[in-house]
């Protein structure tokens, strides 16, 4: 007679023994391609991000993938959730002899943040489902909405990124006031600029038409008569191509410091955007 009990245990213990390896390899190839492979954590998200509202989505069927960070057990898995040697091994395997049963182990909870999900309850239920090759997970889930972009490719090194674009968010409302904006910098004290630079167009706006416009109103004048046409050069011009690792917003930023450094150099205010593109184009692409 065949010993189910014995052949479940067998088959635990060799798949808990497979993921610890996994998890040992994907470590050393992570540092030898200079990758992450952490968790993030999620209440560290939380207060960068400065998360608070939240709505309730009820059961899905959520991707695997997208599950990059834990509420409490982010140092005990490695990114794709493989067990490190913090976990309890015989924890690891009753999960995964759930699994391997005609029930399987119950839903998740997760909260959502952008495309990303975090495990409030069920890490040890993850770990066994990615070990097992499955591509999704039922799971309750808890949307934490941001306008900052969020995805299974952010890492902890991404967060100071992250946190300086919500700060942006925050001061400029942008958002609301252009829905369809995206201003994320790979270098985030250059927002100071930017708010600068609103500040600046703000003043002008008021001596134009005798009448101070509002916050809202200068940052809604600034996307639509500076920063805007500063973009549509960009893209004309093909610029990111040169620029792979930056962003339109980054560019921005070099192009009006660049039109700053050109108008002092010949003394003259009347240096247009045109001008300004197609000189930082020729001493600063393809070089």
């Amino acid at each position: 007679m065949i010993d189910e009990k014995a052949l479940t245990a067998a088959q635990t213990e060799q798949d808990y023994s497979k993921a610890r390896s996994q998890a040992f390899w994907a470590s050393i190839w992570d540092r030898l391609r200079g990758e992450t492979s952490e968790l993030l954590n999620f209440e560290e998200v939380r207060q960068r991000l400065r998360l608070n509202d939240e709505r309730y989505l009820g059961l899905q069927d959520i991707p695997l993938d997208n599950i990059v960070g834990s509420v409490g057990r982010y140092k005990d898995f490695t990114r794709k959730f493989l067990p490190k040697g913090s976990i309890n091994k015989d924890r690891w395997k009753a999960v995964d002899a759930l699994a391997l049963g005609q029930s399987g182990f119950p839903p998740i909870e997760v909260y959502k943040v952008g495309d990303a999900y975090f495990v409030l309850d069920g890490n040890h239920r993850v770990s066994v489902a990615r070990s097992i090759g499955m591509p999704a997970i039922e799971a309750y889930v808890t949307e934490l909405r941001t306008d900052v972009p969020f995805d299974k490719h952010t890492t902890p090194k991404d967060l100071f990124i992250k946190e300086g674009y919500a700060r942006f968010l925050r001061e400029t409302h942008l958002k609301t006031l252009r829905p369809d904006s995206e201003l994320l910098l790979t270098e985030p004290g250059n927002y100071q600029a930017i708010l600068e630079h609103i500040e600046v167009h703000r003043y002008f706006v008021g001596i134009n038409c005798g009448c101070p416009p509002t916050w809202e109103e200068a940052v809604t004048s600034w996307y639509d008569n500076v920063y805007m046409p500063v973009v549509r050069a960009i893209r004309q011009h093909n610029m990111l191509e040169d620029f792979p690792d930056r962003t339109e917003a980054d560019l921005y930023v070099w192009i009006i410091w660049h039109q700053e450094e050109l108008t002092e150099h010949y003394i003259d205010p009347s240096v247009t955007l045109d001008d300004t593109v197609m000189d930082f184009i020729e001493k600063h692409v393809g070089l």
